[in-house]
Protein backbone atom coordinates (compact mmCIF):
# COMPACT_ATOMS: atom_id res chain seq x y z
CA UNK A 1 0.00 0.00 0.00
CA UNK A 2 1.20 3.49 -0.85
CA UNK A 3 0.43 6.93 0.55
CA UNK A 4 0.26 10.03 -1.61
CA UNK A 5 0.56 12.88 0.88
CA UNK A 6 -0.34 16.45 -0.03
CA UNK A 7 0.55 19.06 2.58
CA UNK A 8 -1.16 22.40 2.04
CA UNK A 9 -0.76 25.77 3.72
CA UNK A 10 -3.99 27.73 3.30
CA UNK A 11 -4.50 31.46 3.79
CA UNK A 12 -6.53 32.02 6.97
CA UNK A 13 -9.07 34.12 5.04
CA UNK A 14 -10.26 31.12 2.97
CA UNK A 15 -9.83 28.15 5.34
CA UNK A 16 -13.53 27.51 5.96
CA UNK A 17 -14.51 27.71 2.27
CA UNK A 18 -11.41 25.79 1.19
CA UNK A 19 -12.12 22.92 3.61
CA UNK A 20 -15.69 22.70 2.33
CA UNK A 21 -14.43 22.54 -1.27
CA UNK A 22 -11.77 19.98 -0.30
CA UNK A 23 -14.29 17.66 1.37
CA UNK A 24 -17.22 18.10 -1.00
CA UNK A 25 -15.50 18.45 -4.37
CA UNK A 26 -11.74 17.92 -4.58
CA UNK A 27 -11.25 14.72 -2.58
CA UNK A 28 -14.32 13.01 -4.10
CA UNK A 29 -12.98 13.83 -7.59
CA UNK A 30 -9.58 12.37 -6.77
CA UNK A 31 -11.00 9.19 -5.22
CA UNK A 32 -13.40 8.86 -8.19
CA UNK A 33 -10.40 8.44 -10.50
CA UNK A 34 -10.12 4.90 -9.11
CA UNK A 35 -6.45 5.42 -8.32
CA UNK A 36 -6.98 5.73 -4.56
CA UNK A 37 -9.15 3.78 -2.15
CA UNK A 38 -9.60 6.47 0.52
CA UNK A 39 -8.40 9.83 1.79
CA UNK A 40 -7.76 11.20 5.26
CA UNK A 41 -7.58 14.91 6.13
CA UNK A 42 -5.24 16.00 8.92
CA UNK A 43 -4.60 19.43 10.43
CA UNK A 44 -1.18 20.47 11.70
CA UNK A 45 -1.41 21.46 15.37
CA UNK A 46 2.22 22.25 16.12
CA UNK A 47 4.53 24.79 14.47
CA UNK A 48 1.49 26.80 13.39
CA UNK A 49 2.32 30.19 11.94
CA UNK A 50 0.35 33.31 11.23
CA UNK A 51 0.52 32.98 7.43
CA UNK A 52 -2.05 30.22 7.24
CA UNK A 53 -3.41 26.94 8.49
CA UNK A 54 -1.63 23.75 7.42
CA UNK A 55 -3.37 20.54 6.41
CA UNK A 56 -2.29 17.21 4.99
CA UNK A 57 -4.41 14.91 2.88
CA UNK A 58 -3.27 11.31 2.66
CA UNK A 59 -4.58 9.23 -0.22
CA UNK A 60 -4.12 5.45 -0.15
CA UNK A 61 -3.14 3.70 -3.39
CA UNK A 62 -3.05 -0.09 -3.48
CA UNK A 63 -0.44 -0.28 -6.24
CA UNK A 64 2.40 1.86 -7.55
CA UNK A 65 0.74 1.76 -10.98
CA UNK A 66 -2.37 3.43 -9.53
CA UNK A 67 -0.30 6.38 -8.35
CA UNK A 68 1.49 6.64 -11.69
CA UNK A 69 -1.83 6.59 -13.53
CA UNK A 70 -3.10 9.37 -11.29
CA UNK A 71 -0.03 11.50 -12.03
CA UNK A 72 -0.15 11.01 -15.78
CA UNK A 73 -3.89 11.02 -16.44
CA UNK A 74 -5.57 13.02 -13.67
CA UNK A 75 -3.24 15.19 -11.59
CA UNK A 76 -2.61 18.02 -14.10
CA UNK A 77 -6.32 18.80 -14.53
CA UNK A 78 -7.23 18.43 -10.85
CA UNK A 79 -4.28 20.56 -9.72
CA UNK A 80 -5.22 23.24 -12.25
CA UNK A 81 -8.80 23.30 -10.98
CA UNK A 82 -7.49 24.11 -7.50
CA UNK A 83 -5.25 26.86 -8.85
CA UNK A 84 -8.10 28.32 -10.90
CA UNK A 85 -10.37 28.41 -7.86
CA UNK A 86 -7.95 29.56 -5.13
CA UNK A 87 -5.05 31.21 -6.97
CA UNK A 88 -2.12 32.01 -4.70
CA UNK A 89 -4.13 31.59 -1.48
CA UNK A 90 -2.52 28.19 -0.85
CA UNK A 91 0.76 26.35 -1.31
CA UNK A 92 0.96 22.56 -1.74
CA UNK A 93 3.87 20.18 -1.19
CA UNK A 94 3.53 16.56 -2.32
CA UNK A 95 5.29 13.38 -1.18
CA UNK A 96 4.82 9.71 -2.03
CA UNK A 97 5.53 6.95 0.46
CA UNK A 98 5.24 3.21 0.86
CA UNK A 99 3.67 1.68 3.97
CA UNK A 100 6.19 -0.61 5.63
CA UNK A 101 4.61 -3.50 7.53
Amino acid sequence: MYIYNVTIKVDHAIVKEWLHWLKQEHIPEIVATGCFTEATILELLENVDEEGATFAVQYKAPRLEDYRTYLSEHAPLLRQKGLDKWGNKFVAFRTFMKIVD
